[in-house]
């Protein structure tokens, strides 16, 4: 699907914005048996209580002696906003390449990107051994890696972080808002609306088009 003939490029954070009031982390914490203790960590991260390598520990823990072929059964049934496949197509269409920008775990990043057609994404990675997880995290991922794996991004296809755009909702958005020329906040946090561009409520996706539409016409 990639093309030399992009304009730009999109970064979509997942949690909160790809997945809707909720985490992927929360979601599959359901099937692991820490569910609650997580959404209450993830509540202290977004209120600065707690860092991410915190989160992450806690949330690995509950990983020990999974397997890894079981986790894509799960995200089968992740709960996602409408109109990802249309978003994504857009984008393609108009030049735009779209990339995960995201702190989910690598096993949400790569099964989104697979499932939807993103040309890439980020995240933390949990330790594995024998094809199970140990309960270890492999390696962190914070917000200003998120933001560092944009702009390497963009810098691998050729384009100025002005010409990329990011649509997110949280705390972990607000580097990466800070460093490209349009930045969605979508369903989002106070902090995420005030540090936008601009602002997009609603359970479909594809309102944020309009929006995205001006990193196509500014090159024209």
């Amino acid at each position: 699907m990639f093309s030399s003939d992009h304009v730009g490029a999109v970064f979509f954070d997942v949690d909160g914005t790809l997945v809707p009031r909720t985490s992927s982390s929360v979601f599959l914490a359901g099937f692991l048996g820490h569910r609650d203790e997580l959404a209450k960590a993830e509540d202290a991260y977004a209120s600065g209580a707690l860092d991410n390598r915190q989160v992450s520990e806690l949330d690995a823990a509950g990983w020990a002696g999974v397997r890894e072929d079981q986790v894509s059964g799960w995200l089968d049934g992740l709960p996602l906003v409408s109109g990802i496949t249309e978003t994504v197509t857009w984008c393609w269409q108009n030049g735009l390449v779209p990339v995960l920008a995201t702190l989910a775990w690598s096993p949400v990043g790569s099964y989104l990107a697979c499932r939807f057609g993103f040309h890439g994404f980020s995240g933390p990675r949990l330790e594995t051994a024998d094809g199970r997880f140990t309960g270890r995290v492999a390696r962190h991922f914070d917000e200003y890696d998120k933001r560092d794996f944009a702009l390497a991004q963009a810098r691998e296809l050729g384009l100025a972080p002005c010409s990329c755009g990011a649509v997110g909702d949280s705390r972990s958005d607000l580097p990466l808002f800070a460093s490209v020329g349009l930045s969605v906040a979508f369903n989002a946090s106070a902090g995420a609306r005030q540090a936008a561009t601009v602002t997009v409520d609603d359970d479909d996706l594809r309102r944020v088009l309009p929006v995205l539409s001006r990193l196509v016409t500014a090159t024209r």
